[in-house]
């Protein structure tokens, strides 16, 4: 894959994730209903594009391999729980916004992790990020359903910045669709306890959302997602992954009505421009240093 094409998985990637929010608010059942089938279903259409492609590379994983898989599957878990208790409570605007920290997050952990120096730029996205999100919060009342679902959606966006940063440690190792698919069969064992009870009472079109969510959100997804970060950077996904609120947040505006006040419309804008100035800072540090990163992967 070659850093263009890379480029253009995410995209997708950024769009089917954008509409994650709204086949979790169409679906009437539970998060851990939701999380337990969009994983069972994920499972379902990675092995069959498995079975049909036959020359999707599947690597023997050592020890190390299946603990970093194991702990993959634990934060997407966890994730996605977070994310659509979020949407429950707050609504895809909130809950999209929220997640959108993730970027955030992402530029402070990877320059922990892999001791990589934190440049300007993107400490000022920390900051607008930060700015952002205390424009989103209608209020600041714990009791509120805006303020809960809010800190739901920025614990989601946490979640996924640590996913994103193990799957960028092994991605290079481990092929993307074997990833997804250890990935997912873990989200699925972690939540059927939960989710079994409630299995029997989910509506047939509620089971419909829940599969286009697998399917196309979660199996085509997130294996471009994981397959892209073999090329790109974290953080140069979170930049085009900014996308994602704008995708999430039109779609409930035209499906659900929900009209976001314009406090929130100028958070979300601040968050989504301080990412995408963030990036074409970057880029714009210099050509060399540019095609050297690039070239590094």
């Amino acid at each position: 894959m070659t850093p263009r094409t890379a480029l253009g998985a995410l995209h997708i990637g950024a769009l089917m994730f954008g509409l994650t929010g709204v086949f979790g608010k169409l679906a009437a059942a539970s998060p851990a209903v939701i999380v337990f089938g969009r994983a069972a279903f994920a499972v379902l259409a990675l092995g069959v594009f498995a079975r049909l492609a036959s020359n999707t590379p599947w690597q023997k994983l050592a020890a190390t391999d299946w603990r970093r898989l194991l702990l993959s599957g634990l934060l997407l878990a966890g994730h996605w729980v977070s994310f659509f208790v979020a949407v429950k409570v707050a609504g895809v605007a909130i809950a999209t916004l929220g997640f959108a920290s993730f970027p955030a997050f992402t530029v402070i952990l990877e320059g922990l992790i892999f001791r990589e120096r934190i440049r300007f730029n993107e400490m000022l996205l920390v900051l607008l990020v930060s700015i952002g999100l205390v424009l989103v919060t209608p209020d600041f009342d714990l009791a509120s359903q805006a303020t809960t679902g809010l800190l739901w959606a920025v614990g989601s966006g946490l979640l996924f910045s640590l996913l994103s940063l193990n799957n960028r440690a092994s991605s290079g190792r481990i092929p993307a669709v074997q990833a997804a698919l250890c990935q997912n069969v873990v989200v699925a064992l972690c939540l059927l306890p939960v989710a079994a009870p409630e299995l029997g009472q989910v509506r047939a079109m509620d089971w419909l959302w829940i599969s286009l969510l697998g399917i196309f959100c979660t199996g085509l997804a997130h294996s471009l997602f994981v397959a892209s970060l073999a090329v790109i950077k974290a953080r140069t996904a979170a930049v085009v992954f900014a996308l994602e609120p704008v995708y999430g947040i039109t779609v409930a505006w035209l499906l659900f009505g929900e009209n976001p006040t314009l406090r929130m419309l100028f958070g979300g804008a601040l968050i989504i421009v301080a990412i995408v100035v963030s990036s074409r800072l970057s880029a714009g540090s210099g050509s060399k240093a540019a095609t050297a990163e690039a070239g590094s992967h």
